[in-house]
């Protein structure tokens, strides 16, 4: 299978901080790669070295076998972005926007991407600077999903989606996996990246974690229990799948992992009261799993 992502020993340093740090990577053809970290983990830093936005310290990076440095400009023919935070053109319609950055990549699909206008629900009539931050961040999927790119590199692409066009995102994905397009996906969303990645790599402080299959995030996930009680908090060191508990009087807080219903029954004597369950941010499953030292 071709690699069109080859990463090796990538660096990049500001003065004294280490931004990115010996970074190894590879991501091969047709595959969902989840790039996933909290934030400042280095993500960003990645994707701008990729694009050829930034000069490496030391170290490699190559897209399609060339190098992502001194080929930029050949690159961005095949690799569609998106990055988080959605800077257009104020007095322009979405309509002229979506054109004109078509026009900049030079290559859509127009079928496909009044299909995508339709789905993502867009009023391309209006000016950008009448939309909310979620609108423009539609008009960027949009135009980068239309390119059909062999390469869509999506740095946190659903900032200020609601649900439902989150679900319009994560099909999107799945339909340019099918056509064998190449999806770098970096999120700090655990939920974002099990719903349509094939693989991931966990980023922490500039340092891979751990990358492989969604086992990986499977292992890491957990629920965050909140629970008031009736009387004091039994001991629930025999109850599997508890981790990070936390007493104080009547109340409990804890991550389970697997199923809820060993808890559940431990805690039935004591009476509960209110029982609340969130799923962790990604910032503190990190923390839980790896502490606060790099």
């Amino acid at each position: 299978m071709t690699t069109v992502i080859e990463v090796r020993g990538l660096t990049k340093r500001y003065g004294r901080t280490t931004a990115l740090d010996s970074l190894d990577l590879e991501v091969r053809q047709g595959e969902v790669f989840g790039y996933l970290g909290p934030n400042g983990a280095g993500k960003s830093t990645t994707v701008g070295l990729l694009l050829g936005f930034l000069r490496p310290t030391s170290g490699t990076a190559r897209i399609l076998g060339l190098d992502t440095r001194s080929a930029a400009r050949d690159l961005h023919r095949d690799i569609a972005y998106v990055p988080s935070e959605a800077n257009l053109w104020p007095s322009l319609t979405g309509a002229e926007t979506l054109h004109f950055l078509g026009e900049v990549h030079g290559s859509v699909d127009k079928d496909y991407r009044d299909a995508l206008i339709r789905r993502y629900d867009l009023d391309t009539g209006k000016k950008v600077r009448s939309y909310s931050h979620g609108n423009r961040q539609k008009v960027l999927l949009i135009a980068a999903f239309a390119t059909r790119a062999r390469l869509l590199v999506l740095d946190e692409p659903t900032t200020g989606l609601d649900p439902l066009m989150e679900q319009v995102f994560r099909r999107c994905v799945r339909e340019a996996r099918e056509r064998g397009q190449t999806v770098l996906l970096s999120s700090h969303i655990l939920s974002e990246v099990e719903a349509v990645c094939d693989r991931v790599a966990m980023l922490r402080a500039g340092r891979i974690v751990e990358t492989g299959s969604l086992d990986v995030l499977r292992r890491l996930a957990a629920t965050h229990v909140r629970a008031h009680l009736e009387s004091p908090v039994p001991d629930l060191s025999a109850v599997p799948g508890i981790r990070n508990v936390a007493v104080d009087g009547r109340m409990l807080e804890c991550d389970v992992s697997g199923p809820m219903q060993p808890l559940l029954h431990a805690l039935t004597p004591a009476g509960l009261e209110h029982l609340t369950t969130r799923e962790p941010s990604l910032e503190e499953l990190f923390l839980a799993e790896y502490g606060t030292s790099r």
